[in-house]
């Protein structure tokens, strides 16, 4: 079998799905086909209206409810600012935390230095 290359040889794995690379639409067309739903009477369908703009109907949908819940129409959702302030959060407790792992691991060691009749 020579020359060939098989599933196994390429990454690939039985059942695994790799999904596209999600599509950057540019800022001006996510604010336009918001603006254009939440003015329009009555409202259309927003699968109908995203074929016409040529975005994918959950892309819309998403924009739609993140422009609500940004103008505080909604309380059940997170605005655009909320969310960017919890992605800081979690990546500071992750770097505390593995600061805290760090200085653990270095604790037990200067303490078994220290004292040689400690267990390890």
């Amino acid at each position: 079998m020579r020359g060939k290359v098989t599933a196994g040889q390429m990454g690939l794995t039985r059942g695994v799905q790799t999904m596209p690379a999600p599509r950057k639409y540019p800022l001006e067309l996510r604010e336009r086909a918001v603006r254009m739903y939440r003015t329009a009477e009555p409202k259309p369908v927003i699968r109908r209206m995203a074929e016409e703009l040529g975005v994918h109907h959950e892309a819309l949908r998403n924009w739609i409810r993140q422009a609500v819940a940004d103008a505080g129409e909604r309380d059940d959702l997170l605005t655009t600012e909320e969310k960017e302030e919890l992605a800081q959060l979690r990546r500071e407790v992750r770097e505390l935390r593995r600061a805290n792992e760090v200085l653990r691991t270095a604790s037990a060691f200067f303490a078994a230095q220290l004292d040689p009749t400690r267990p390890r």
